[in-house]
């Protein structure tokens, strides 16, 4: 008898479960497809709000979250496009599943994404035949969606227009990426091809003259393009709008755009727009030539990450004109048909309004982005000022309430990489015993000694005066090469700076292994001398900057085994800091007191034998060869009697040239991959070099020669 109750209640509970289950499941069921909806809606605000600051912004969080919206809101779409094609079947005579079908026209115009962003890294780009091949798909879904539901309720004439919005957005985003590639950003550089003079109706002439008994000979013409030496070269001055902030800057940017252009897509540019660009630059202040850059990189990332190749165009203008009047007249015909209905408010038609606005508002946020871009403000600055004055005052306006800016185009900042530092240990680390237990530990380690800080003004003038000094030199292809071989040799020439582990340093090691060596000597003198020094300050930032180079980005770097060295490197700071008995972990002692105390124990070693002859190659730890090369930069002063100021300044200059030297080594790829992380400093100084002559990508040949027949 007592089982029998047990097992009746237990048999009770088991329903009332299942019933609560199923009642769950039939919850899911409704609520599911309209939860998709709304959260593809907010993605779509959100990516085009971020989408286009991480051009200029520096920050982890932000690239994650970016990231993580980027890749859910197609995911979200297309599952929420998927319901609907599965539901159609179920609900057809649903009344409600009129509104949700005008749904899937509206999934399509978030498929198409926002203008801020359409790839989030280049990779993206290279895939866009996938892109072309889920637009099909995509389109075939919403319109079996639409067809299957169709009937003659006059609501669903609203989706014909909203469809038409999707196809265009989808086909920009399309069409973007495929600019963005590889193959289609090149190919929207070639000139259309030449095939020269006509050789055969030429010889057909040559063949008839010499037939006919005259002396046939040959007479050059040379055909040259006159080099465009300033802004005034060519007619009349044309100031700019000074009401338009950077004006000038954006005039000489798009000026001078086909360099970069052609450098990002491992092009040569001729050699008028080499000599034109290196004399302007040669004249120009190092604020205007940065700015300048600054202009050209903010366009060449608006063509590789966002719709801005199309979006800036006649067809673009005509096609968001477009978009955006199908949009509105749907949502107009909507209203008007609901109203005439006197159709009770539920959820599905709140969603459709919310859907309605949110597309509207999207289109109107997109308007005022193409209005702040670069393009519209160089536009704006080539007019009459009484014509642009209200319409720039509006668009400033826009600016500070939605935070936009066309003045700021990158980050401005460079990342630093100490090594003592990350030998030390001494950043705080949340959560350290879970992520070792996990063993994320060891892949997050790096970056959380990743610190970055503003390229200072004083940073910024010192790399352009070593580049124009050396621009001098820059005459043809040869000399570029020599040029940008350098990699510090030719400022310890200039400096007259023989002594040997100074020099084995630079000319007779790998570059990865000079700049190991060089940061390290550096750490090792900045602690030892402290005395204020701009010089002193400049090449602390450039081998924190070097250092971050090697070991976060090595595929901006040449070749080497950069990242064995700083292991094995790293393992005999180490090994020194248990062997001297060093306590790590002491949290009232600041940094730069802890690395003044390592840079002095490293330095209290005797190094008198060479390293290599005692330990062999079989570590690649440079510790100690640093350690030497700090006491040969320190004796410049008792042995050479030089000044602390000469000896910071020479340093910078290595330091400069070792920059400018693996930026001319990197190739355009790699430096547009950075436009997305929020710039590189690094970049702007090779198409710095670039604009100044210092480049191997520009043709030899002054001018076109072709010949002519001469009688006699």
């Amino acid at each position: 008898m007592l089982l029998a109750v047990v097992a009746s209640l237990i048999y009770s509970r088991e329903t009332k479960s299942d019933q609560n289950t199923t009642n769950l499941v039939k919850v899911w069921n409704v609520l599911q497809l309209r939860i998709l909806v709304a959260v593809s809606l907010f993605l779509q605000m959100l990516l085009i709000f971020l989408g286009n600051r991480r051009k200029y912004i520096v920050n982890k969080r932000l690239k994650l979250l970016i990231w993580f919206t980027y890749l859910s809101a197609d995911w979200i779409a297309t599952v929420a496009l998927g319901i609907l094609s599965k539901d159609t079947k179920d609900h057809k005579t649903d009344p409600n599943f009129v509104i949700m079908a005008i749904w899937a026209p509206f999934l399509l115009v978030h498929l198409g994404g926002p203008d801020t962003i359409t790839a989030y890294s280049l990779e993206d780009n290279q895939l866009w035949p996938r892109h072309m091949l889920e637009l099909i798909y995509q389109l075939a879904v919403a319109v079996y969606v639409v067809y299957r539901s169709w009937n003659r309720n006059p609501l669903m004439y609203v989706t014909v227009p909203v469809v038409i919005a999707g196809i265009i957005k989808y086909g920009e985003r399309t069409w973007s990426l495929r600019f963005g590639s590889s193959d289609g950003f090149r190919e929207s550089i070639l000139p259309h091809p030449d095939p020269g003079p006509n050789y055969a109706k030429f010889m057909d002439d040559y063949t008839a003259k010499k037939d006919e008994g005259y002396h046939v000979t040959l007479d050059e013409v040379n055909d040259t393009t006159p080099i465009v030496l300033d802004h005034n070269s060519q007619g009349e001055t044309k100031i700019p709008n000074p009401n338009i902030p950077d004006a000038q800057a954006l005039n000489d940017g798009f000026k001078f755009y086909n360099i970069p252009e052609c450098l990002f897509a491992d092009l040569i540019f001729s050699f008028q727009d080499h000599k034109s660009s290196q004399i302007f630059f040669q004249k120009s202040m190092w604020k205007d030539a940065f700015k300048t850059i600054e202009v050209e990189l903010g366009l060449i990332y608006d063509m590789l990450y966002t719709k801005a190749a199309l979006t800036y165009s006649y067809w673009g203008i005509i096609l968001k004109s477009l978009s955006f009047f199908c949009t509105v007249s749907a949502f107009f015909t909507f209203f008007i048909l609901i109203s005439i209905g006197h159709k009770n408010m539920d959820y599905d038609l709140i969603i459709t309004f919310v859907l309605f606005i949110g597309a509207i508002i999207l289109e109107i946020y997109a308007v005022i982005v193409l209005l702040s871009s670069s393009w519209v403000m160089n536009w704006l600055s080539k007019q009459k000022i009484r014509r642009v004055d209200l319409l720039y005052k509006f668009i400033s306006f826009c600016q500070i309430c939605f935070k936009l800016s066309h003045t700021i185009r990158w980050s401005n900042q460079m990342s630093q990489f100490n090594l003592i530092r990350f030998c030390l240990k001494d950043e705080p680390i949340k959560c350290i015993e879970v992520q070792k237990f996990f063993r994320i530990y060891n892949f997050f380690e790096k970056s959380y000694y990743q610190k970055t800080k503003q390229v200072s003004e004083g940073l910024k003038e010192l790399i352009f005066d070593h580049l124009r000094d050396k621009s001098a030199e820059a005459k043809d292809v040869e000399s570029c090469k020599k040029l940008c071989a350098h990699k510090g040799d030719l400022v310890l020439n200039n400096w007259n700076c023989h002594i040997p582990d100074i020099n084995w340093s630079i000319k007779e090691v790998e570059f990865d292994q000079s700049i190991l060596l060089w940061h390290i000597a550096t750490d090792l003198c900045y602690s030892k001398d402290t005395d204020s020094n701009q010089s002193r300050e400049k090449s602390q930032l450039l081998s924190d900057y070097m250092l971050y180079l090697l070991v976060m980005c090595p595929f901006l770097l040449p070749n080497g085994i950069g990242q064995i060295r700083f292991e094995d490197t790293c393992a005999e700071v180490d090994e020194l800091l248990k062997e001297r008995k060093y306590i790590r972990k002491r949290s009232h002692v600041y940094f730069e007191e802890k690395r003044s105390q390592v840079c002095e124990m490293i330095l209290r070693v005797n190094t008198e034998i060479l390293p290599s002859k005692v330990k062999g190659d079989r570590s690649k730890s440079v510790l100690f060869d640093a350690c030497r090369l700090a006491k040969s930069l320190e004796s410049l002063e008792t042995e050479q009697n030089w000044s602390k100021d000469r000896k910071w300044e020479m340093i910078s200059h290595v330091w400069v040239e070792m920059l400018c030297h693996a930026a001319s080594q990197c190739r355009g790829i790699h430096h547009a991959k950075q436009l997305s992380q929020g710039g590189e400093l690094l970049t702007h100084v090779w198409l710095l070099m670039a604009h100044l002559g210092i480049t191997e990508q520009f043709q030899i040949s002054k001018g076109h020669v072709r010949a002519k027949l001469k009688l006699s």
